[in-house]
């Protein structure tokens, strides 16, 4: 029997079989980072005490691509840390200066510094928040005089800071989320409180599920 060409030719053999491995292997990756898990690292303190800057965490995809699947929208829980994508500033500015109404988009802006941000859910829409005498206020027809919740996440070393700075009075829009960081001190975070504005659900990447770096603080979420 003749010999067949990869017998002849092995080395070709074995460059085909390597190709093959190198590319499963990106295509595996591409399709876990795009629908299974993302990772990112924390920068700057926004987020202090809970993450601090240079913190790598991984970002759960699996359930904003299953609720994608089954035609809804992702809605996070109340407390949780999601990474979300940034709003193109410049546009927003272009239709302030305008005197209209920014309209909302879904589309990953170019060209924008900190394209991804992680803070923590606050409230949901129809919900009112305030914040006054640095306290953050959540008003809903469950809570009509009004609850304030993240003092279950707060401990002496963990979660949000006691103290809120602003004053705020504003209701969540339909199909939008007031979020906050943890250091609500001064100006330590950019946020729902003061200028970032509440986010559209289709910007969420993800909830936070793990701390994956420093390993010595390795932790759940």
């Amino acid at each position: 029997m003749e010999p067949t060409f990869f017998q002849k030719h092995p080395l070709v053999k074995d460059l085909l079989s390597l190709a093959i491995f190198v590319g499963a292997i990106v295509l595996g990756t591409m399709f876990l980072n795009t629908y299974i898990y993302r990772s990112y690292n924390v920068v700057g303190g926004s987020m202090e005490n809970t993450l601090h800057g240079d913190d790598r965490v991984i970002v759960n995809r699996a359930a904003v691509s299953w609720a994608h699947f089954v035609g809804q929208e992702y809605v996070p829980e109340r407390g949780q840390i999601i990474v979300f994508m940034n709003e193109d500033e410049a546009k927003v500015a272009e239709y302030k200066a305008a005197g209209v109404e920014h309209p909302m988009t879904c589309n990953l802006p170019a060209n924008v510094s900190d394209q991804y941000i992680i803070k923590r859910v606050i409230a949901f829409p129809g919900e009112r928040v305030t914040v006054k005498n640095g306290t953050m206020t959540i008003y809903n027809d469950e809570h009509p005089d009004g609850f304030v919740y993240d003092t279950e996440w707060r401990t002496d070393t963990d979660g949000p800071k006691a103290h809120t700075s602003g004053e705020v009075d504003a209701t969540v829009p339909d199909g939008e989320l007031f979020v906050s960081g943890d250091n609500r001190e001064g100006s330590n975070s950019w946020d729902s409180r003061n200028g970032l504005g509440t986010i559209p659900y289709c910007r969420v990447i993800g909830p936070v599920v793990l701390r994956l770096f420093p390993f010595d603080k390795m932790r759940t979420f």
